[in-house]
């Protein structure tokens, strides 16, 4: 049983050859502008660019094909739950309402509802491909010196990169220990029901905490060994020079968040409302 979350993909395609620091940028303006901007016009033109950005990396959709998946369930849900709790506050956040049709009881499905919730969802599916851009096509060690980059202490930074190395090492050993549990006779396939897989699943945390803590004890021992930390600076053996691609990103990432900020601001807030003339 092979997993795959969260994992450095190397490939040989434009984003992979930029630099860190410069995937770093791209990573943080887009995630600020996201979070900052309700306006759909803007969204959807951060919508272009992620797509844009996840096809020049060349990195298939069946690489990640369970964190996919959960972001269809997580939208999803969060839909559902947006509605139930809340199922007026399109109306109350656009100023009008618009009613399509009414499910039951105080549930009417409003055309502002609709609207503010694409949105939300929105911003959900924008963050995805610029998140998992930025993990799978920068190596952690090259991720940790772009962190040093802009000023991020090198302890915080190993430590970063650390957590980004140990995540492969989880995935392996969660699947030789099921390997090892299902030789035993602890069925874990799609065979079992829903419950007992589950069950059984939970017999795999002992071990796989176990070897996680061993390892950890290792990997620190071993940095004492090497008198990490010992000195405020180190170098890099991942680091990658900066290039004309490099700036030329840079320099549109910046033109693209100053801009989307204008455009986000020009009504004296963060919304953009077609309801209201």
């Amino acid at each position: 049983m092979k997993v795959r979350v969260l994992n450095y993909i190397p490939k040989e395609s434009f984003i992979h050859s930029l630099s860190g620091t410069t995937k770093l940028i791209i990573f943080l303006s887009f995630s600020f502008l996201c979070g900052l901007s309700f306006d759909t016009r803007v969204l959807l033109f951060l919508l272009f660019l992620s797509v844009l950005g996840f096809s020049l990396s060349r990195i298939k959709l069946s690489e990640i094909r369970i964190m996919s998946t959960f972001l269809v369930v997580f939208i999803v849900m969060n839909a559902i739950l947006l509605f139930i709790f809340n199922p007026e506050y399109g109306p109350k956040l656009y100023g009008s309402r618009t009613l399509l049709f009414h499910i039951a009881g105080k549930y009417d499905m409003t055309l502002e509802q609709l609207f503010y919730q694409f949105n939300v969802s929105l911003k959900y599916v924008i963050g995805f491909p610029i998140a998992i851009l930025f993990i799978s096509t920068t190596n952690p060690s090259e991720f940790a010196s772009s962190l040093s980059a802009i000023g991020v202490p090198y302890r915080v930074s190993y430590s970063v990169s650390l957590a980004l190395r140990y995540i492969p090492d989880i995935q392996r050993d969660f699947s030789e220990i099921s390997q090892s549990q299902e030789a035993r006779g602890i069925a874990l396939g799609k065979d079992v029901g829903f419950f007992e897989r589950l069950k059984n699943s939970a017999k795999i945390l002992l071990p796989l905490v176990l070897t996680s803590l061993s390892r950890i004890d290792e990997i620190s021992n071993s940095m004492q060994l090497r008198s990490f930390g010992k000195k405020k600076n180190r170098t890099w053996y991942m680091k990658k020079k900066m290039t004309v691609n490099d700036y030329l990103v840079i320099a549109f990432c910046i033109v693209v968040f100053v801009v989307g900020l204008i455009i986000t601001n020009q009504g004296g807030n963060n919304l953009y409302n077609p309801f209201v003339g």
